[in-house]
């Protein structure tokens, strides 16, 4: 059966090689981004952290499927699903769910500070499923970046030594989406770029279903029209639109330019956690942020000056 007559593979339409247009993509893909930690606080006020996690990727599921029927995209093949697994494990999974009960007992731009080691995390995942040799410098500013981020959140916890169960969440969190993120840029390259992250949500989805419905048995959910809202922008844009611009961005690329734009990420969920919380942009809340998004940031560049030929596609 040819690509012409098949009903389940649909030719891609290009997309732009314009480097301006990757960046406003991805930059449209991090603002997406920079609300999900303030909103995931809004929104565990009155519905349950489980019912959060499970159910925002349940309503983006329903958005990928359809997207995936309507567009005719063919199905992944062999070794990939286990690779969506793993995409799956991490950005539909592992991130949304711990960062949800995280946000129960920490604040905004607590966690916003604690997720900044994102960037240098996902480096150091790429790093290690490439199997690349980057110099001492990569690691020693990764590293330099996770001791500034595990000082921050053990002080704010109350002194050295001491670390509240949120933040082993968030690192958690951080952890896991680190190697999903990872694992699907890889990916992306075989199956396209929304396609993989629409796939992730699809394959996650009979586990979710479940999750979602467990705190729904035996009581209502109740909750204000504004905590709804910031539930409905989890399920729809942070988990399904925030990806489709951020995987379009890197697509388009160049990669390494389009992925700095992650860095701005922290400083964006702080800024909103103070305008829409009202929490105090304190002198260590920002100082910490700071310090860890420079630190990945100088990790990212090294990274990408070793990369052999410096390719940028």
């Amino acid at each position: 059966m040819t690509e012409e007559n098949s009903a389940t593979v649909l030719s891609r339409t290009p997309i732009s090689t314009d480097p301006a247009v990757g960046l406003w993509w991805g930059l449209l893909g991090v603002a997406a981004f920079s609300l999900t930690v303030p909103l995931t606080r809004i929104a565990v006020q009155g519905f349950s952290p489980l019912f959060i996690g499970s159910g925002r990727a349940v309503v983006a599921a329903a958005l990928a499927a359809t997207a995936l029927v309507l567009t005719r995209q063919r199905l992944p093949r062999g070794v990939q699903w286990a690779r969506l697994a793993v995409v799956a494990g991490g950005v539909v999974v592992g991130f949304p769910l711990l960062t949800s009960y995280a946000l129960i007992s920490t604040s905004a731009g607590h966690g916003a500070v604690v997720i900044a080691l994102l960037p240098a995390a996902t480096a150091g995942a790429a790093v290690l499923r490439g199997g690349e040799r980057p110099p001492a410098a990569f690691w020693g500013l990764a590293g330099t970046g996770a001791l500034v981020g595990i000082t921050f959140a053990a002080v704010q916890a109350g002194g050295l030594g001491q670390l509240h169960r949120a933040d082993l969440f968030l690192f958690g969190a951080v952890a896991a989406a680190a190697v999903g993120y990872a694992e699907g840029g890889l990916l992306a390259r075989e199956l396209g770029a929304w396609q993989t992250i629409s796939w992730a949500l699809v394959l996650s989805a009979p586990l979710m279903i479940p999750l979602a419905a467990v705190p729904l048995l035996g009581r209502p959910v109740a909750g204000t029209p504004e905590q709804w809202a910031a539930f409905a922008y989890l399920g729809v844009v942070s988990m399904f639109l925030g990806f489709v611009a951020w995987y379009r961005g890197l697509a388009i690329g160049p990669i390494a330019g389009v992925s700095q734009i992650q860095l701005v990420q922290p400083v964006l969920s702080i800024l909103w956690a103070g305008l829409l919380l009202g929490e105090a942009l304190t002198g260590a809340v920002l100082l910490g942020g700071l310090v860890v998004v420079l630190c990945a940031g100088l990790a990212v560049r090294v990274r990408l000056a070793a990369a052999p030929g410096r390719r940028s596609g």
